[in-house]
């Protein structure tokens, strides 16, 4: 008998996140997570569109085939909400082809490169207060890499304060934990260019592991100006979609390091084509994942046969999840178990996680209603977050 995609569920559960549970007819399941932070309805919309429009009924495995369906199948392709539904319906399918096979979805790729990846955690929060603290906690917890935000809000052109308060928060990390601990420098698209100049270079003594989105992707021709003032490494892609997003990037050679989303950027089909783009153009990869527990083992399947893999992020005590954590959803938490900064690469079927249902129907019963802040000047003008 034919296996076939029979149906689905889709749980919004907090803090923010929403998982797609596919169903086949011979009693597989995949799961899957797509979802725009703050636009979770949205994008259940668009997966309610595409699987009622293009897959039930259809059989699971044509992966590659299913993608273009998806993504050609629309006259008006691409963009945030388009590409994460398409993301997290990718994800799923890995998850039932792995487990159709009794393998992992790396096995499927080509077999992994690496046994583990490293991953790095977060402190600080939005506006970034008590770093030094945070740091030398997560240090002593075993993580060898933190990210932490550079500012809060700025205007377009600030006061050399706001300069010399970012320079002394990094300098107050890098004192704490010394030169053996990368530290990752977020910008978070809140910085003009002239202001990204300025911060650049003020931050270049203290020698962080890169600078994250300095820039707004509406900008990235900016990057060669920027570049021009540092030594710094420069990361983004957090808000780019596709290959073809990508592709003017990697052409104009001024960034370092991609983070594609996997469940942002057509998923793991896809950012495996970005993976591999990268690689061609001596690019490393360090995937964009402040999410849930699904997003992350597609990350690391991802991580595990990409040989310019650099770094995973997780979310794990991340700001954002204030009532519901990264291992909450999970029947067996110890497969996202870190040690020395480094996360084994895990060896069951599909993404390698098994998701607790009845936790996750359980949530999925309260009001989840995340938006991200609107953050306003002092002159009351919009502010970027």
């Amino acid at each position: 008998m034919t296996r076939t995609i029979t149906g689905y569920e889709l749980y919004e559960v907090p803090p923010r996140w929403l998982f797609l549970k596919l169903e086949t007819s011979d009693g597989l399941v995949g799961w899957g997570e797509p979802i725009v932070e703050g636009r979770a309805k949205t994008v259940k919309a668009a997966v309610e569109e595409l699987l009622e429009g293009y897959l039930i009924g259809e059989a699971p495995g044509r992966i590659e085939h299913h993608w273009q369906r998806l993504y050609r199948g629309g006259f008006y392709r691409g963009g945030p909400v388009l590409m994460s539904a398409i993301a997290g319906i990718d994800q799923a399918l890995w998850d039932l082809k792995g487990k159709a096979f009794d393998a992992p979805v790396y096995d499927l790729l080509g077999g992994p490169v690496r046994d583990r990846i490293r991953v790095y955690q977060w402190i600080g929060g939005d506006r970034p207060a008590e770093v030094g603290d945070a740091a030398a906690e997560q240090v002593d917890a075993g993580f060898t890499a933190l990210k932490m935000n550079a500012t809060a809000e700025l205007r377009r052109v600030d006061n050399p304060a706001a300069v010399d308060a970012a320079a002394e928060r990094l300098a107050e990390v890098r004192d704490r934990v010394g030169p053996e601990v990368d530290i990752g420098v977020d910008f978070h698209g809140r910085v003009s260019k002239p202001m990204a100049k300025r911060l650049v270079e003020a931050l270049e003594p203290h020698e962080p592991f890169f600078v994250e989105e300095p820039v707004l992707p509406e900008h990235l021709d900016d990057l060669a100006e920027i570049s021009q003032h540092t030594t710094i490494p420069i990361a983004t892609g957090e808000r780019m979609f596709s290959r073809w997003d990508f592709k003017e990037i990697l052409e104009d050679g001024h960034v370092d390091v991609l983070q594609p989303d996997l469940s942002h950027a057509g998923g793991i089909t896809e950012v495996k084509k970005i993976a591999d783009m990268a690689e061609a153009y001596d690019v490393a990869m360090a995937p964009h994942c402040p999410l849930g527990p699904i997003a992350l083992a597609s990350c690391v399947q991802l991580d595990a046969v990409s040989p310019n893999a650099l770094i995973q992020e997780q979310s794990l005590d991340i700001h954002y999840n204030e009532t519901s954590d990264v291992l909450d959803y999970l029947a067996d938490p110890e497969v996202f178990e870190y040690e020395d900064g480094y996360v084994d690469l895990p060896d069951g079927p599909g993404l390698g996680i098994e998701i607790d249902e009845e936790h996750v129907q359980e949530m999925a019963e309260e009001d989840v209603d995340w938006h991200n802040p609107v953050w306003i000047h002092d002159d009351g003008s919009v502010a970027e977050w």
